[in-house]
């Protein structure tokens, strides 16, 4: 593929809102995660909730779209100075040539189930101020983002579960490269809400403690929520030094709606296509940003695929310790804690996981290394066997 740059890009989850947040929690191996409280949810767990989403008030234009999902998005836009870059773009493209393709597994689906609460008694009508096109409905997060950055290019909204906003940077490059647009706003938002919290909790997913990944005593996830927002250009717009988008792989082995395949063929598949479309090796690949749920079956799953294309040299971690599992935004995320390894020469460790299950053969960090980082490779793999792997770094 033909690399382009992330020129922009913006990020809030439970470590704080901002990169500059983002990266400070993990140089300092701190982990947003806390004992659940989130409204009235009665699962003992532990939850990455985002501080003063309630106090998040949209833009009068865009009121029709209040829900937790577009508050969170729109606490994530106005950071890192990203709003005001996306003006930019479109002094450059027009407004017209900007794409905008983004990511999300419940969208504001706390909305409605709040609705259901005030349903008219007699009729069992929901509340007269409830807007499901602009709240619950998948393409909510898209409609508002396109609305406040001022875009009007093509777009559209990925919703694969975990890899919905990995995905969306194939998406992105596929539609510059067919000449639909010149730039892209990609990204996504996934904000907690009780059907998500108890569905996991269904599924025996639900760790009672902050989650482990690769932990010997791992025994399930931590639910977070979070935004993140990237844009990506033509790398001819690239400045020295700048990360390139370099290369995606996506697959789907449809193993079973919840489990991954136990010997991660959709993740090798999907790994091996990242680095071909990059045109590198693996061993050109410094360090890896691992899906990492810290569930048993899928830390042991991506475990042996990255032990088949990697081998066990290569270092790795996830970082869903310090931010929960992000779901939908879980893609965008670590795209970005990708980007900060490259500009920082941070690898970030574990946090809360102890000690590696012996029985997994990676290189995985459990503390934080510092090393030069010119090419990292980050996976999200989501339910349904859909898979996405990412490849960022600087030119050659």
């Amino acid at each position: 593929m033909q690399p382009l740059v992330i020129s922009r890009y913006c990020a809030a989850n439970s470590l704080g809102a901002g990169s500059d947040a983002l990266f400070s929690a993990l140089r300092e191996a701190q982990s947003g995660l806390k004992r659940c409280d989130f409204e009235t949810a009665a699962v003992d767990t532990y939850v990455g909730a985002v501080p003063g989403i309630d106090d998040v008030r949209l833009r009068p234009d865009l009121r029709d779209y209040d829900c937790r999902n577009n508050r969170l998005a729109q606490l994530c836009l106005e950071q890192d100075g990203f709003a005001e870059g996306i003006a930019g773009a479109r002094d450059r493209y027009g407004a017209g040539r900007i794409g905008f393709f983004l990511g999300t597994s419940t969208s504001g689906l706390h909305t409605t189930e709040l609705a259901y609460r005030h349903r008219d008694p007699d009729t069992g009508a929901l509340p007269a101020g409830y807007h499901y096109a602009e709240t619950q409905n998948s393409y909510s997060v898209a409609e508002f983002v396109r609305r406040y950055l001022g875009l009007s290019g093509s777009g559209f909204v990925v919703s694969s579960a975990c890899s919905s906003s990995a995905k969306v940077f194939g998406s992105a490059a596929r539609m510059i490269a067919a000449g639909v647009c010149d730039a892209a706003v990609v990204g996504g938002a996934d904000s907690l809400c009780l059907m998500t919290l108890y569905g996991f909790h269904s599924l025996g997913l639900t760790s009672r403690e902050p989650c482990r990944p690769f932990g010997a005593d791992r025994d399930g996830i931590s639910i977070g929520e979070g935004a993140g927002f990237a844009l990506v250009e033509r790398a001819d717009r690239a400045r020295p030094g700048a990360v390139l988008l370099l290369g995606i792989g996506e697959s789907s082995d449809a193993y079973h709606m919840s489990t991954p395949h136990p010997e991660g063929l959709g993740a090798k598949r999907a790994m091996r296509e990242a680095l071909d479309s990059a045109g590198l090796e693996a061993s050109d690949i410094d360090y890896i940003n691992l899906h990492g749920t810290a569930t048993r079956s899928n830390d042991a799953s991506e475990d042996k695929a990255v032990l088949e294309v990697f081998g066990s040299q290569t270092p790795c971690s996830s970082t869903k310790g310090a931010t929960g599992h992000l779901l939908g935004a879980a893609g965008i995320t670590e795209a970005i804690v990708s980007v900060l390894a490259i500009e920082h020469g941070l690898m970030p460790g574990s946090v809360h996981t102890r000690s590696v299950d012996p029985a997994l053969k990676s290189n995985y960090l459990l503390e934080n290394r510092d090393a030069k980082v010119r090419r990292v490779l980050s996976n999200s793999f989501g339910f349904g066997g859909s898979n996405c792997s990412l490849i960022l770094g600087t030119a050659r």
